[in-house]
């Protein structure tokens, strides 16, 4: 018989070559693989489409970082150039709005995408799909996908010692991993993390976890941000639209949720956002942090979702082999095996529309003795539970549970909300009722901890955060569907849903814009009048240092690090409930006012009255030795010494801060505002001057260490006031001035009426210091 005409073209010939002897999957698109090399088919229809490109440190060498490190995020187009594909960056960071045409030509004489690599077409299916091959893409750490930066002493690829270890397409994805060996810059180096004094290996190997995800071809409609709402943002330049500027934008970052039933009041999602809690997740703690992700399913019923966060343990390698926390589709809660105490949230967006693809909360292991310190130094005053480590696994699983919690919130899109945290009073804090049903806050995005004002007798049960009032209106106002094709449609409704905090204070929000300045708003404080809260919290550090360490943190036959341990957090704590009512001190109580919604002034002087009140506390309490906190009976078991350089630092710091630049300066400001009613700067200077030497007026009079020492702090600043760079431009250097020379009278007095030498050769050197001054 006559031999049959081959009409496939060069291209078809090759493609069948190649793929006659590869393992095929279809997904994404067709991944052929052949020996060591992987191919990608890419269908004509794909090309120009947006892909997200992400990489993940999957297995890590010990202390290297951690499992599941993001190592890099890129959004990428693939294109058709004659017999090559070109990979893109897409990064869409100015754009044209509305339908006019000169400026989507501007806009796209403006946005040159660059190529980042091309690949060669080696083949050509039937269909005219082209057959690339990417292996490189994968083994050799390309400079715009490079990995190297995750992990820590890596340089560059040691190909020998690197190769794919497997591929999978999915049918939006596709995931890949390598072990990838880095040099490590010299062989036999010294390793810090070996102990024993062993040597490094001359390489470093890790497994690393490459998807390429296929964005959506319709973005989710973006939502604007609002400064009254705290969520993290995808921001980008914008021409055109309803505005003749060229403008920042921000959409909110936020996962896609869509109704069943979208004209339900109450409906199913049609996807809903769901959490895998992965398999090394020690056992006892899954339940716990298995009911925390869903602890935020109150707050999607505000915004019309039944049911629309759920969490689920992730499949065993036996339940579903091709199941895996690196594949870019899955949102998880990881556990690294490290001493870091610490959590964090991170998650990825679709830069287009700031719709989130998904997230990964990553908890390190030693996030359990940092829950156990900052859980002993709040509540161990009201809460018996706290005064035993180490903590009941119930007690230490409601702890990491709160933190998962708090995690997820910031994957939802939730920035800190520092404002939360002086939501509630006092009175409300001390309230068992009350706090059994909102906790200490009104939003667990805030640093609000634990309840370290309640009293013993109060009968608080609920000492921790939960999901609030605030946490319930901003998932609300973040997910709630409006119905609207433009974000800027939206904005009238959203401005509804925010008008509901002039009202109602639990709703309202701030973080970073103005630190230190507002009361209302500070990190890890509770309760709306610090100055109460820190009394009443000083209260318990005495009661938990008196009658609690101890017992707590030393066992029979062991040392004293534990002792040691805890004793610092409580100091640090003390130090932190000070510094709380620094705060009132010049403060500015802000409220986001937006025009003619509530019709007030968004910023207001804290009352002077107020403000006496904290230099007050702080000239009492705070610059005083706490006899408990420095008791003998535990200071001899912790230190040779160092007590009365712990205090004379606090000392400093109370007096520096309460005198700082910025401070005087909103004083002032103040006073030019209010007058009389003010808490001025003469004021300040007067309650500071009586603080300090307050206690040399006694007919017979002795001076302890601590208070020798609040002298000498206060002479040194004193020195920097008057003498020190820039003194003279506020009021503070003259009316100082003026305050000392009335001083040097009284300390002549009382150096006459000192009970010993060293007290009377301390005042003498204290005047003779001013003097100088």
């Amino acid at each position: 018989a006559p031999k049959q005409e081959d009409k496939r073209t060069p291209e078809q010939k090759k493609y069948d070559e190649i793929v006659k002897t590869a393992k095929t999957q279809d997904g994404l698109f067709k991944v052929h693989r052949v020996e060591d090399k992987v191919y990608w088919e890419i269908p004509t229809a794909k090309l120009g489409r947006v892909f997200m490109w992400q990489s993940e440190v999957s297995i890590v060498p010990q202390a290297i970082t951690y499992p599941g490190t993001a190592a890099g995020l890129r959004t990428i187009r693939l294109t058709r150039k004659d017999k090559k594909i070109q990979v893109k960056d897409f990064a869409p960071s100015l754009r044209a709005m509305g339908k006019d045409a000169g400026t989507k030509l501007g806009v796209e004489l403006n946005t040159i995408e660059p190529i980042l690599m091309t690949f060669d077409i080696v083949g050509e299916s039937p269909e005219k799909n082209a057959l690339i091959e990417v292996t490189s893409l994968f083994t050799s750490d390309p400079q715009d996908f490079s990995v190297r930066s995750a992990v820590t002493g890596a340089q560059g690829v040691d190909s020998s010692k690197t190769y794919i270890e497997k591929v999978k397409a999915f049918p939006k994805n596709i995931e890949t991993r390598t072990f990838m060996t880095f040099s490590a810059g010299g062989a036999r180096g010294f390793n810090p993390f070996g102990g024993g004094g062993s040597w490094a290996a001359s390489k470093i190997s890790t497994v690393v976890h490459y998807s390429l995800v296929e964005l959506p071809e319709n973005p989710m409609v973006g939502r604007l941000k609002d400064s009254r709402i705290g969520y993290f943002t995808t921001d980008f330049i914008a021409a055109g639209g309803d505005s003749d500027e060229v403008r920042d934008v921000q959409y909110i970052n936020r996962f896609r949720l869509e109704k069943k039933n979208p004209n339900a009041a109450m409906s199913e999602p049609v996807e809903p956002i769901t959490f895998y809690v992965t398999q090394e997740v020690p056992e006892k703690w899954r339940k716990y942090v298995l009911e925390a992700i869903e602890k935020w399913q109150p707050a999607f019923e505000a915004a019309g979702f039944k049911n629309g966060i759920v969490a689920k343990m992730a499949p065993t390698k036996a339940e579903d082999p091709d199941w895996d926390a690196e594949d870019a589709r899955y949102s998880v809660i990881r556990w690294a095996p490290s001493p870091v105490q610490n959590a964090m949230g991170p998650s990825i967006q679709d830069p287009r529309s700031g719709e989130t693809i998904s997230a990964h909360v990553i908890m390190w292991n030693n996030i359990v003795e940092l829950l156990e310190s900052w859980y002993f130094s709040q509540a161990a005053g009201t809460d018996a539970k706290a005064r035993k480590t180490p903590f009941s696994d119930e007690l230490m699983g409601s702890l990491i549970g709160y933190v998962v919690t708090h995690e997820v919130g910031h994957t939802l899109g939730l920035e800190h909300n520092f404002k939360a945290s002086g939501a509630y009073t006092v009175q409300q804090l001390r309230d068992k009722a009350f706090t059994d049903q909102n906790g200490v806050a009104a939003s667990i995005m805030s640093y609000s901890r634990f309840n370290y004002v309640a009293q013993p007798g109060d009968g608080v049960t609920q000492m921790m955060g939960m999901v609030g009032p605030y946490d319930r209106f901003a998932i609300e106002y973040g997910y709630k569907p409006m119905g609207m094709s433009t974000p800027e449609a939206e904005k009238s409704q959203l401005d509804v849903i925010l008008a509901r905090q002039v009202n109602n204070r639990w709703l309202r929000f701030a973080n970073y814009k103005y630190p230190g300045i507002d009361p209302h708003s500070q990190s890890e404080m509770i309760g709306s009048d610090s100055v109460e809260a820190t009394r009443l919290g000083l209260m318990n550090l005495e009661r938990i240092a008196t009658n609690y360490l101890v017992p707590a943190s030393t066992k029979f036959g062991e040392d004293y690090d534990q002792l040691r341990s805890l004793h610092s957090a409580l100091v640090n704590q003390w130090v932190t409930e000070l510094m709380h009512t620094m705060s009132y001190v010049g403060g500015v109580f802000e409220n986001d006012n937006h025009v003619g919604r509530g019709g007030k002034d968004v910023f207001v002087s804290v009352p002077a009255e107020q403000q006496a009140r904290a230099v007050k506390l702080l000239l009492s309490t705070g610059v005083r030795q706490s006899k408990a906190l420095f008791s003998p009976t535990i200071l001899n078991k912790i230190s040779p010494a160092g007590s009365s350089t712990a205090i004379g630092g606090v000392q400093s710091m109370i007096l520096r801060s309460l005198l700082t630049d910025s401070r005087v300066n909103r004083l002032q400001d103040s006073e030019m505002q209010m007058g009389d009613k003010a808490y001025t700067v003469s004021k300040l200077v007067d309650d500071v001057f009586n603080g300090v030497f307050g206690d040399i007026g006694a007919a017979k009079l002795t001076l302890d260490p601590a208070a020798r020492s609040l002298h000498r702090s206060f002479v040194t600043t004193l020195d920097g006031k008057v003498n020190g760079s820039g003194a003279s431009k506020t009021d503070l250097r003259p009316l100082m001035l003026e305050a000392a020379k009335e001083l040097m009278p009284r300390l002549d007095s009382a150096a006459k009426r000192a009970g010993d030498k060293v007290t009377r050769a301390h005042l003498l050197a204290v005047k003779s210091d001013i003097g100088k001054i």
